[in-house]
């Protein structure tokens, strides 16, 4: 299944770093999404995109995990010449993340 089906998420920069809110849909979820959601999973599938570090945060109080990737927008709002300079579809692009349920 996709995350789409279990979460959703808010994304931001800060940067050179996109901000990454990946929130249960269901508290019960919480638990699937820390288990399956790993900083190396994200790292995988925005290869190519993120060219640093992902730092993941479970904030379980929120049924929520917050995920920083560093280098991840060819030197952030100001500087870069991506179509999503801020990250804001970044969020959206993790929805599309398959996990094993």
């Amino acid at each position: 299944m996709r995350l789409i089906d279990v979460a959703h998420a808010r994304s931001g920069d800060k940067g050179d770093s996109v901000n990454i809110g990946l929130i249960a849909l269901d508290r019960s979820d919480y638990p699937l999404l820390v288990k399956e959601v790993t900083a190396e999973r994200v790292a995988h599938h925005f290869a190519g995109v993120c060219l640093g570090e992902v730092k993941r945060y479970e904030l379980p109080n929120l049924g929520a995990l917050n995920f920083i990737l560093t280098s991840a927008l060819g030197g952030g709002g100001t500087t870069s010449l991506r179509v999503d300079a801020q990250g804001k579809a970044m969020g959206e692009a993790l929805l599309f993340m398959e996990i094993d349920v």
